[in-house]
């Protein structure tokens, strides 16, 4: 994370200076921060949430800081303030059904890792902030996007898994010479 990440992210502190001081003793320190008036955050189960994560970054789309929970087995995507009637809009006009999420925004608070966690801490960013994110309406939409595409394709992920036996079980049913779909 760079200066400037850190210095938005503390901003949101209800006491910056607090919170600057924090990391500055010790940069792996979590912090409770308020959501609601420099973002707003979606979190998911941990699942969907890296693969939409995945997702996002691999097709080149819009997105802020992302941290990961690994505790409570959740990743938050962080959003413009503002953005939730426009990511529940594009959210329900996707095909497919939306995965359960919380959306964290006025009046709510938010756990970030520090700016230097390890890899055994338990919060980890995935995309930590570089600089005050600039303003984008896509964000929501591609975030709404992605968490629908991304827990249709593990729907279907699991559907496969249940409907084909494992290589290891297959390759048994052949050697045994049990018939099998597959040939």
């Amino acid at each position: 994370m760079t200066t400037r990440g850190v210095e938005w992210l503390s901003a949101a502190a209800d006491d910056p200076a607090e919170c600057r001081a924090i990391w500055a003793g010790d940069p792996r320190t979590p912090f409770a921060l308020s959501a609601g008036r420099f973002f707003d955050v979606v979190t998911v189960e941990q699942q969907i949430g890296m693969e939409t994560f995945d997702q996002l970054l691999r097709r080149g789309l819009p997105f802020g800081p992302v941290v990961l929970d690994h505790k409570a087995r959740r990743v938050g995507f962080f959003l413009g303030s503002r953005s939730q009637e426009t990511f529940t809009h594009y959210l329900t006009k996707e095909e497919g059904t939306p995965p359960a999420y919380r959306y964290l925004g006025h009046g709510s608070v938010v756990v970030v890792p520090g700016p230097m966690p390890m890899s055994g801490d338990r919060y980890q960013w995935l995309r930590a902030p570089t600089r005050r994110p600039i303003a984008n309406p896509l964000r929501p939409v591609a975030l709404a996007t992605m968490l629908v595409a991304a827990a249709e394709l593990l729907v279907r992920v699991d559907r496969y898994s249940e409907r084909y036996p494992s290589v290891t079980a297959l390759a048994l049913q052949i050697h045994e010479g049990i018939p099998t779909d597959a040939g």
